[in-house]
């Protein structure tokens, strides 16, 4: 069986991600995108509600599931028997970050490759960071996130706005 590691932090699950996962499926018998555990970037969301919005997500999927880590990405990969980590690039810039992670991942451990996939060209431009912006800012992001990851979005800034306020 082979198995492939999408990781991120998903803070929150866009549709660019969705589009990632959905073509790794195609490519490997089972896909565990590997929700991370980071608190250095200040999720808006904690573990567990982006490892729920990423489960609801990718429930249609047959082959993939939704799992938490911390810690070293490659002893998870280990611990999964994984032959892949997957990572989506939308631009050249994604690239370089991504080419020193996947060279030091190697270097620590040779027993798994890194893939590189594209999303659709509608979804290059498209990051948590900035869906989190456009709906700090009251935008629409509909055409961005799945419609559960909207209203999560939508409560859970209202939440914010109202301890702030």
């Amino acid at each position: 069986m082979r198995t492939a590691i999408y990781p991120g932090s998903f803070d929150p699950l866009t549709n660019g991600h969705l589009d990632v996962i959905e073509r790794a499926a195609k490519l490997f018998d089972r896909v565990v995108v590997a929700v991370a555990k980071n608190d250095s970037k200040h999720p808006l969301f904690t573990l567990a509600e982006r490892l729920a919005l990423v489960k609801t997500a990718v429930s249609h999927l047959p082959h993939v599931e939704a799992d938490s880590f911390e810690g070293l990405l490659i002893e998870y990969v280990a611990r999964q028997k994984a032959q892949a980590v997957v990572r989506g690039l939308r631009a050249v810039s994604d690239f370089e970050f991504e080419f020193q992670l996947a060279l030091m991942n190697r270097k620590l451990n040779d027993s798994f490759e890194t893939i590189f996939m594209m999303p659709k060209d509608t979804y290059t431009f498209l990051s948590s960071r900035i869906v989190k912006e456009i709906a700090q800012l009251g935008g629409d992001v509909s055409l961005f996130v799945p419609p559960h990851v909207k209203s999560a979005l939508t409560k859970k800034l209202k939440r914010r706005r109202k301890t702030m306020g």
